[in-house]
């Protein structure tokens, strides 16, 4: 993902601090029960990562069992394949059949219904995307839309009607990129207020370079966040320890479910701090995620 990317040596001049809940995310979890088990996943975007043969995929892994060991390794995926090509519905079965029964793929819209057509006229190409999601069934977790980055305050009407178009049972999320979504008070709260009664919810994105991604405004008790890290500089991991302590605080007030999804502009190192997320999420939230195996690691092999 190129989406905020900044030159390393301006990373200590950025502030990277999450900042405060919007008071609309303060309000919805008051009205919930705090659950006893907090439901937190943590998943990568892509399961193709050559690189991460020998690493986070035992040694010769070919690469047509590469999701398969991505599944024995987490319970969710960021499907952003999706956007770029529809898959048949074989191909679906397939991907079935490598992961388990409680695995979930979070598909994002595909790119015709997004880019090309800007969410216009689009029934045909809705309705493909979704009879992939009717496929996936109970491997089916939220899904996710982009509307196109020029798509601003003048395209109101159209994202909504949109969302309104898509079947109640599947579970939305949107993120935002047109400046207007980010600075026109009026508007953001013109439209996250209607995302909060549509029962839409709102992808929060944690780049380094686009810090008014990080509205900390949820329109549902349920968060999917997209964090996007920096190869392993020291800021990525004090970032996560920033949310961990922030999913620690909406576990306490009785937020449903979390997504976290780890990028990173260069891939190779999503697994890394995934790692570290799951371990402190582990220690510090009580969550009970199942810890990533390194294949290159001697200790953990041992254990094995």
């Amino acid at each position: 993902m190129e989406y905020g990317k900044v030159e390393p040596k301006l990373l200590d001049k950025i502030d990277l601090k999450l900042p405060k809940d919007h008071p609309q995310t303060k309000a919805i979890l008051e009205k919930q029960k705090p659950l006893a088990k907090p439901k937190v996943h943590v998943g990568m975007a892509k399961w193709g990562i050559p690189q991460w043969v020998g690493k986070l995929y035992p040694k010769k892994t070919k690469a047509t069992n590469f999701l398969e060991e991505y599944g024995k390794q987490f319970d969710c995926i960021e499907f952003n394949a999706i956007f770029y090509q529809l898959p048949t519905l074989e191909q679906v079965k397939i991907w079935k059949s490598k992961v388990g029964k409680d695995f979930k793929f979070c598909p994002k819209f595909h790119e015709a219904i997004t880019h090309r057509k800007r969410l216009k006229d689009v029934r045909e190409e809705l309705d493909k995307f979704l009879s992939v999601a009717h496929e996936l069934g109970k491997n089916l977790g939220p899904v996710f839309l982009m509307p196109h980055p020029q798509m601003g305050e003048k395209h109101l009407e159209t994202i909504q009607l949109f969302l309104e178009s898509i079947p109640k049972e599947i579970e939305v999320f949107a993120e935002f990129r047109h400046p207007d979504f980010m600075t026109k008070k009026t508007l953001v709260d013109e439209m996250y207020t209607w995302m909060e009664k549509k029962k839409v919810g709102s992808v929060i994105t944690d780049t380094a370079g686009v810090r008014e991604g990080v509205h900390m405004r949820l329109t549902t008790p349920e968060a999917f966040i997209r964090f996007v890290g920096n190869s392993l500089h020291d800021s990525d991991y004090t970032r996560i320890d920033d949310w961990v302590k922030r999913i620690k605080d909406w576990n306490k007030k009785g937020i449903k479910e979390t997504y976290f999804f780890m990028h990173m502009h260069d891939e190779r190192y999503s697994p890394e701090l995934s790692k570290y997320l799951i371990e402190e999420l582990n220690k510090k939230v009580g969550t009970n995620i199942k810890p990533l195996t390194f294949y290159n690691d001697p200790e953990q092999m041992e254990l094995l």
